[in-house]
């Protein structure tokens, strides 16, 4: 009985308030969201200090005198009776996310937002506030070092791999994940900023780009074959640490290429007295001694490719 008391009172008090400040819903406030609003609405007011109640921009609520109006439309029956009758667009969770994000469509509809049908997000009826702080002055998402927080509410596997050892520094703020991935929808996959992985990798790692006088085919198909790009803990964002990598694809015998440990290495009796031999190196040893404990991009650096004349086995 005491919060149904107290929301009774509050419900009467505004009406009183808008009653006696306003008949029909007024103009925006210069400078402001609808002062009508703001009496109840106190927390939201501060939609005056972000980009929307600039009402020195023709583009923005504030600037086409429309005020709150703009996106939560027609308040006029609101105004009579707030507790029984509500805006015509609300925002927030149990309500309808393709009518929110209509909403915010009927202005910010061009640029980076031309893919928002069907893009990923919105088949998954993600609507914009979902992301979006609108009344925020500072909204957490379009700053770069806390873009990745709101993004991670979501997407859960990927915070994790960013926790991984190796990452791009999205910890740091350095980069964001708009850097790679666009979340308006876009042509290539994954939301990225380029029609493919590749592509979106070079607009930061130029160097791997090539073209090379000798092509390493991973690197020129996907970047993702070797790297998680997330995170992970094998330097530099491989997806395992060499040889294993390397011994997913090269597994030809004229090399010693088997993916040791260290434990049940075979050994090979040389004459007595001698220590055990390898038939591939016959000097002795371990059968593979070249890759215990190594790894192939010790001798093999250039996986990207190479231009230099010898570099056929990307060793220069």
């Amino acid at each position: 009985m005491g919060r149904r008391w107290l929301r009774a009172v509050q419900a009467a008090l505004c009406s009183f308030f808008l009653a006696a400040m306003v008949a029909p819903l007024p103009a925006a406030a210069q400078g402001g969201p609808d002062q009508a609003c703001a009496g109840c609405h106190q927390a939201q007011a501060s939609i005056a200090n972000t980009k929307h109640g600039v009402s020195g921009d023709s583009r923005t609520p504030a600037g086409m005198g429309k005020g709150c109006t703009a996106c939560h439309g027609d308040a006029t029956a609101h105004l009579q009776d707030p507790v029984k009758n509500k805006p015509a667009n609300r925002f927030g969770k149990g309500h309808d996310p393709l009518q929110q994000s209509e909403s915010c469509l009927s202005c910010h509809q061009g640029g980076t937002r031309v893919h928002w049908q069907g893009s990923a997000h919105d088949r998954t009826r993600v609507s914009c506030n979902d992301c979006h702080s609108v009344h925020a002055a500072k909204d957490q998402v379009l700053v770069q070092q806390t873009q990745a927080g709101v993004c991670f509410t979501c997407h859960k596997e990927q915070r994790a791999q960013i926790m991984r050892f190796s990452s791009h520094p999205l910890r740091s703020g350095q980069m964001s994940c708009s850097s790679c991935h666009q979340p308006h929808g876009a042509v290539g996959e994954h939301q990225l900023i380029r029609a493919t992985v590749n592509d979106t990798c070079y607009t930061c790692h130029a160097d791997k780009r090539g073209p090379f006088l000798w092509e390493h085919p991973p690197s020129r198909e996907n970047c993702g074959e070797c790297h998680n790009p997330h995170g992970s803990n094998n330097a530099p964002m491989l997806k395992a640490r060499g040889p294993y990598l390397c011994q997913q694809c090269h597994i030809n015998p004229q090399h010693p290429s088997s993916a040791y440990t260290g434990n049940n290495v075979p050994t090979f009796p040389g004459a007595p007295g001698t220590p055990p031999r390898s038939p591939v190196f016959p000097g002795g040893g371990f059968a593979g001694d070249k890759m215990l404990g190594q790894n192939c991009m010790n001798c093999h650096p250039k996986v990207h490719g190479s231009n230099h004349p010898s570099g056929a086995r990307f060793t220069r």
